[in-house]
């Protein structure tokens, strides 16, 4: 049985991005955890990332991550497709069962195992076992509404704790404005 940790999503409006993730975490069919929190700010607070997936797992990519930020002085895109390559290449990294999503002022990218890196075209993104609903609500309120990045991802998680079983709604969320 796997420990699981699920729903993140991310929007981005002309102002700022917002990052959220639920605070659900299972084992198997059960629910271990009702308030992990899955998002976090790194590089001095200028990128946002979460995680779904193995939580461990998660976590050691977040360290990479950050290291690789660092050495690339904060430059997102660059530290991302480095951590893809490694995580690709690296024996160790490569049986890591997690996903990223990372956003600083100008990206919004969602990072794999099997070497992805992607940016969306609409500036949402999500990842976990709700990440088709959350994902679908996101988009709609980004088109159809003016709420803020944060709003939006409030609604989306939500939204998503209603119908996945796997999300629930102690939600955390993390914003850059500028």
């Amino acid at each position: 049985m796997k420990m699981r940790s699920t729903t993140i999503v991310a929007a981005r409006r002309p102002d700022g991005v917002a990052i959220g993730g639920d605070g659900q975490v299972t084992l198997g069919d059960t629910v271990m955890k009702q308030q992990a929190v899955k998002v976090r700010r790194m590089y001095e607070g200028r990128v946002l990332a979460g995680f779904a997936g193995s939580a461990a797992d998660a976590l050691a990519l977040f360290e990479k991550l950050e290291s690789r930020l660092e050495e690339f002085r904060g430059s997102l895109p660059r530290a991302a497709v480095e951590l893809a390559k490694d995580w690709r290449s690296d024996r160790a990294l490569r049986r890591l069962e997690a996903q990223i999503v990372a956003c600083d002022a100008e990206t919004s990218l969602l990072v794999s195992g099997g070497g992805d890196v992607l940016s969306p075209d609409d500036g949402v993104v999500s990842i976990g076992s709700g990440s088709s609903i959350a994902l679908g609500v996101a988009r709609t309120l980004t088109k159809h509404t003016e709420m803020s990045p944060e709003e939006i991802v409030r609604e989306a998680l939500l939204t998503t704790a209603d119908v996945c079983i796997y999300t629930n709604g102690h939600i955390t969320v993390e914003t850059l404005s500028w």
